[in-house]
């Protein structure tokens, strides 16, 4: 009987082609949108998953802060200071002021927590800003970003070794006039394809000329989100030199924000709070300024799940138009009753009991919603990869949203099926055979 009123839905569909298509307009509008915004907001989760967890799962990132109103400072030297305006290092504050150097993180600092946390720190990263620069050599240029880094600074960012070595703890001792470089600058400055480990680089700073060595060769990843006007030959990459090297002349070298790496067998939430104690206390006596800690896999948790939360949201809307669309599947179906009442009269005088008129209705409101939810379906993976392919980002098809979004249109076209189903049912057989 199953088969029988499955032909029956099918001949009914096939006798209406633009209608059938009609109807299904509004469940083939609605799945399209789900499954779009789904796909588009797996792939956004995705990527922004695999940018933060190239800088580390491990990482912690310490950073100085001016203390702002909820926190309560202590009494002490360094606490009672006037903030002088402009300092070197300092980092933007709540007030517009700038810590002292004395007020940043030193190397003793680091030095005590990492005996403190000796079997929780794995590494510190250090970095140390020059703003950017220009490598040229004749006609061949290319844009950099100068930075000053120890030997942890390319761990903690796992950055890819492409050939040659990483910066050493012997430049940093040497204050070595030596550089990493990304790929894409090796194969602008070396087009003939000479190998550019040992090669000499002139480096143009405003009102200084530098030359370094290069020691080695980075594999540069472009962020999927990178906008800018800059053309992508254009666009600079990390020139990375020897932190000591970057600092030389300074008279202070304190930090403004460090990272931490957590070993591997550390949980990086406890170590985390950790740090933010030991270092609560380390600024007891400072008013103005604290340590804030945060950690990557926080960071991680909290964009997925906000990510999460907003195509959930956006999803719930589309799937209003589902209901839309349950409507429309219901109209017509009443349309088709009334069509087809002699035909109902017909069945139920030849035998035909009140579910066998049921069952034959719901059958093809069912097989409407399935239609129209296989090629919603269809269309809004293929929306979604256009889409995904924009952003960069990596297609994700979650088998389980498919599921439940094709079962969820087969309910509508049920549930907005069985009031016609019912009407047709109750159909007296004498009167439907007189109706005209």
């Amino acid at each position: 009987m199953i088969w029988e009123n499955v032909q029956l839905a099918f001949a009914s569909l096939v006798s209406n082609k633009m209608r059938a298509l009609l109807t299904m307009l509004g469940i083939i509008i609605g799945i399209m949108s789900i499954i779009t915004i789904v796909i588009i907001g797996d792939a956004l989760t995705a990527s922004v998953s695999d940018n933060l967890a190239a800088l580390g799962g491990n990482n912690i990132i310490l950073s100085v802060q001016e203390r702002g109103p909820e926190t309560e400072p202590g009494q002490g030297p360094g606490g009672g200071r006037p903030m002088g305006p402009g300092r070197p290092g300092g980092t933007a504050a709540l007030s517009g002021r700038a810590p002292f150097s004395d007020d940043l993180i030193s190397d003793r600092m680091i030095a005590d927590m990492r005996v403190y946390f000796a079997d929780g720190i794995q590494g510190v990263s250090l970095s140390h800003s020059l703003g950017s620069a220009e490598v040229r050599d004749g006609d061949l240029y290319a844009n950099i970003t100068v930075s000053g880094v120890n030997t942890d600074y390319l761990f903690a960012n796992n950055t890819e070794l492409l050939t040659g070595r990483f910066i050493s703890d012997a430049d940093l001792a040497e204050n070595s006039m030596t550089a990493l470089v990304s790929d894409r600058l090796a194969e602008r400055m070396f087009p003939d394809g000479a190998d550019p480990i040992g090669q000499h680089l002139r480096v143009y700073k405003p009102h200084i000329i530098e030359i370094y060595t290069i020691i080695g060769v980075y594999r540069y990843e472009e962020s999927g989100f990178m906008g800018g006007t800059a053309s992508a030959a254009d666009r600079p990459t990390a020139f990375y030199i020897p932190l000591t090297t970057a600092m030389h002349g300074l008279i202070e070298r304190n930090y403004s924000q460090i990272t931490v790496i957590g070993s591997q067998n550390a949980d990086v939430h406890e170590l985390a709070d950790a740090i933010q104690n030991y270092f609560n206390g380390v600024y007891a006596n400072n008013d103005f300024w604290r340590i804030n800690v945060i950690n990557m896999a926080s960071i991680l948790d909290t964009v997925t799940g906000t990510l999460d939360m907003i195509s959930l949201a956006i999803a719930f809307i589309a799937g209003i138009s589902l209901l839309v669309g349950g409507i429309g599947v219901m109209n017509i179906m009443l349309v088709s009753v009334t069509e087809r009442t002699r035909e109902i009269g017909t069945r139920k005088a030849l035998g035909a009991k009140n579910f066998h008129i049921r069952f034959q209705f719901v059958i093809e409101s069912l097989i409407v919603a399935l239609f129209g939810g296989i090629s919603g379906m269809l269309l809004g993976v293929a929306i979604g990869g256009i889409a995904a392919g924009l952003f960069n980002a990596p297609l994700v098809i979650s088998p389980l949203v498919i599921a439940a979004s094709m079962l969820f249109s087969m309910a509508i076209g049920v549930f907005f099926g069985i009031y016609p189903a019912n009407k047709a049912a109750k159909l007296d057989p004498i009167d439907a055979l007189r109706y005209e």
